[in-house]
């Protein structure tokens, strides 16, 4: 078997590809960043349209129509931004990948640490937000979240604290991303001292498959089955509904599986081929490569996903969302104003009666589990 070294040349920030040096040859990466041209432009533009569209919508509602009645609701809000701010980097990586890296280091800087903060800060909410749903079956005997001065004042708190945490992942990226020439090519990528090349380039793969998917989806699994089992028991309620109800927990869990298990697979293989030096095949590494650009693009797919599960789901903002649309149409001249609407269903989780409520209710507690 040849030695094999890795070689510091990194052709993308994004999705990076290494040259790797054997002992007589060198592994050309072309191939690779020619596939990546073609693929990552279009993936990111079909991202960013509907990703625009769906977390835009969330942000305009919950800020011009919508009462944040409960922690959750900030967190949807705040998931809205986080996804609206990591698809604005995606134009500049779909730029990077077919002309290489123009707009110098101090950009290439601040794309990178804003993509990185605001990957890991939705990964952090959506943790957040199972967190508040277990809390408010299993220590809210009512159902209802209280919505005084102080509950808002530590819902700001645990966003902040959310943001700064997501923060301190990106600083890497800020600290260490620059502009990057090789091959005739310029790129944006983060670039390490020879002397912690490997150590870190592998400690902070291990650090972001740990923080940003394994934390964050055990959390989700462990909160979503207690208030699984929370719904299952609930007293007055019919068995469709819970059904209906379990669905949607279960669905929240499986997209996100779905769309992060893949990506961080590959980065767990990437880590520890830097640390035990496994791969030794060019055709093999290249293909490791292809698989990190497509797996990444389908984690990145979850921004777009986000306001289907954590917003379109809840009664009350698909509610508001008709409404809007229905004064428009009204206005336009194209609706009646008198229609029939679907009921939605309610499920208040641990308390001694359950009740239902109208959608458009403006006083509706969205602390309930609604659908």
């Amino acid at each position: 078997m040849d030695d094999f070294y890795y070689h510091e040349d990194q052709d993308s920030s994004l999705n990076e590809t290494y040259d790797y040096n054997y002992e007589h040859s060198v592994c050309d990466k072309e191939a690779v960043r020619s596939f990546g041209g073609v693929f990552l432009p279009i993936i990111y533009a079909l991202a960013l349209v509907v990703g625009l569209a769906g977390n835009a919508l969330v942000v305009v509602v919950y800020t011009s129509r919508l009462r944040l009645r409960t922690l959750t609701d900030v967190c949807i809000l705040n998931l809205a931004i986080s996804d609206l701010l990591l698809l604005f980097t995606l134009p500049f990586w779909a730029a990077d990948a077919v002309h290489g890296w123009r707009l110098g280091p101090e950009a290439c800087k601040v794309t990178s640490f804003l993509y990185s903060t605001n990957f890991s800060c939705g990964m952090l909410l959506l943790a957040c937000i199972s967190v508040d749903r277990y809390r408010a079956v299993a220590h809210n005997p009512t159902g209802r979240t209280g919505v005084g001065p102080r509950a808002r004042r530590q819902w700001i708190v645990v966003c902040v604290l959310l943001w700064a945490l997501a923060s301190i992942f990106g600083l890497p990226e800020l600290i260490f991303s620059t502009v990057k020439t090789s091959h005739h090519r310029t790129s944006c990528t983060a670039v390490y001292p020879h002397s912690m090349a490997l150590p870190a380039k592998a400690s902070l793969e291990l650090l972001e498959v740990i923080l940003r998917f394994a934390l964050p989806f055990l959390v989700m699994v462990v909160c979503y089955c207690l208030v699984g089992r929370a719904l299952s028991k609930a007293a007055g309620v019919r068995r469709e509904r819970k059904w209906r109800a379990l669905r949607v927990l279960l669905a929240v869990v499986a997209v996100f599986l779905l769309t992060q298990l893949p990506y961080n697979v590959v980065k767990l293989c990437r880590a520890l081929d830097i640390i035990y030096m496994l791969v030794t095949d060019c055709e093999v590494s290249k293909g490791l490569d292809r698989a990190l650009q497509v797996t990444e693009s389908l984690a990145l797919t979850h921004a777009c996903i986000n306001p289907l599960l954590y917003a379109f789901i809840g009664s009350s903002f698909r509610g508001h969302v008709l409404k809007a649309a229905k004064h428009l149409g009204q206005r336009l001249g194209r609706h009646p104003r008198h229609g029939n609407e679907e009921p939605a269903v309610e499920i208040a989780l641990h308390a001694r009666t359950q009740t239902q409520s109208q959608s458009g209710s403006e006083d509706q507690d969205t602390s309930t589990f609604t659908i």
